[in-house]
């Protein structure tokens, strides 16, 4: 993690302290090697919408965390490589916490659950990268784990496959996921021009 732990979680307590819905926003492997090797569907318009959800979630003080995947060596997201950074267009404002994973789920051994729990946040905002991977991961696994979720519709994204075109799978997961639910903890999507904080 590129943020101290004492650092990361007095920011996110101050930041609660004025944020009653309990709501963090999560930028999810915006990466370059993901974002302009591939490169991803709709990179532009997907990463103006995860802007503007940053300078809701910025103004309105709700906590904003990014994750960063490590895709082992070779991959063009290996970690310390030229691929390897979050995309200048969604870069982290200062004190705002990095959180480093090497699988699709944004908690599997990462402390990102934790300190999600010690900020008291509930409600997770989800935007980022690739949809049938770590989105999909990241939202379904929030709910087993006690969070509600908002899935900005149009601000994740993925690559063409041999079976389906990117928009084809973005539009399935969208449908897919809306209603989600585990127990009492449901995945909702929208527009990012939708979702308020």
């Amino acid at each position: 993690m590129s943020t101290s732990r004492f650092r990361l979680n007095a920011g996110l307590k101050t930041l609660n302290e004025e944020n009653q819905m309990k709501t963090a926003l999560l930028v999810i492997d915006v990466q370059v090697g993901i974002i302009d090797h591939f490169p991803s569907y709709n990179k532009e318009q997907v990463l103006t919408n995860i802007n503007n959800l940053l300078t809701k979630a910025r103004a309105a003080r709700v906590p904003v965390i990014y994750l960063r995947h490590d895709g082992g060596k070779g991959h063009p997201v290996e970690a310390h490589t030229a691929g390897w950074p979050i995309h200048q267009r969604v870069a982290p404002a200062e004190g705002e916490p990095i959180v480093e994973k090497r699988s699709c789920s944004s908690f599997y051994e990462t402390p990102l659950r934790a300190m999600l729990d010690e900020a008291g946040v509930s409600h997770l905002i989800v935007t980022g990268c690739m949809t049938e991977y770590c989105i999909d991961t990241a939202c379904r696994h929030a709910t087993t784990l006690g969070f509600d979720v908002t899935l900005a519709g149009d601000a994740h994204t993925t690559i063409d496959n041999e079976l389906l075109k990117a928009e084809q799978i973005i539009a399935h997961h969208n449908r897919a996921l809306n209603g989600f639910s585990s127990g009492k903890h449901t995945v909702t999507v929208k527009p990012a021009s939708e979702i308020d904080f």
